[in-house]
């Protein structure tokens, strides 16, 4: 029997919405829960029109893209949990073959390979996921950035619960706080070698207009968690 994925799409103001919905409905995994979260909009809202009858709605004051992923996976009923930008879009196996990937492995988190893409949808970067020889040597790399695109992701439900969910009081660098807090709870962090997601970069992402503050932010988060992973690491074969 195939387990229920929850995807959960936080939504401010986003012209690509509408996008990233169809790609969701345009899935060949059949059990699905869509949970918009809309964190305030201000614009756009009428492109979700077209899909209200398909998915879960829900509106809130604005807090953030951690405080509305906290929100939408709270309120989640699938075994699963995926999360999709509202300006990115999913390949139409990208259900299917991670749900099969967890199962088959028993996993709790996996990740994927992603396409970046522009604007008009075109690609500008194949593959664009970093590779890692093994575990120790992704855990490595947190030391120094974030190296797991969170709309890769898939996770039960309950991993995502039993660590507190993300923490909304990091604006920008919440994926990789909660990607560290994972590693260093043990549980493995699966990769699955196929492009099941598309990136897109834009003038107007958040990435692009907050770079001094995620820099920051990223390097306090950073210094933190510096001793328990080199710790961690130490302890590692490989």
């Amino acid at each position: 029997m195939h387990p229920t994925v929850t995807v959960v799409i936080p939504f401010y103001n986003c012209p690509y919405i509408d996008q990233a919905l169809s790609s969701v409905l345009n899935q060949t995994y059949e059990k699905l829960e869509i949970i918009v979260v809309d964190d305030g909009s201000t614009q756009h809202q009428h492109k979700l029109d077209p899909f209200r009858s398909r998915i879960v709605y829900l509106g809130k004051s604005n807090g953030g893209t951690a405080s509305a992923l906290n929100y939408g996976m709270q309120q989640a009923s699938g075994k699963y949990i995926a999360w999709l930008s509202s300006d990115d879009y999913f390949h139409p196996d990208k259900i299917t073959n991670q749900v099969a990937f967890m199962e088959t492995h028993h996993l709790q988190f996996s990740f994927t390979d992603y396409h970046t893409t522009d604007e008009q949808n075109r690609i500008t970067g194949y593959n664009s996921q970093s590779s890692f020889e093994n575990e120790k040597a992704l855990i490595s790399s947190l030391l120094h950035y974030c190296p797991i695109n969170g709309c890769t992701v898939m996770m039960l439900r309950n991993l995502a619960e039993s660590l507190g969910w993300f923490n909304k009081q990091l604006p920008y660098t919440h994926d990789y706080d909660l990607w560290v807090r994972i590693a260093l709870n043990g549980v493995r962090m699966a990769y699955l070698n196929q492009p099941l997601t598309h990136y897109r970069r834009h003038s107007g992402m958040g990435t692009v207009r907050h770079m001094d503050r995620i820099t920051s932010e990223f390097d306090s988060i950073k210094a933190y968690y510096t001793p328990l992973l080199q710790h961690k690491i130490a302890g590692m074969s490989g």
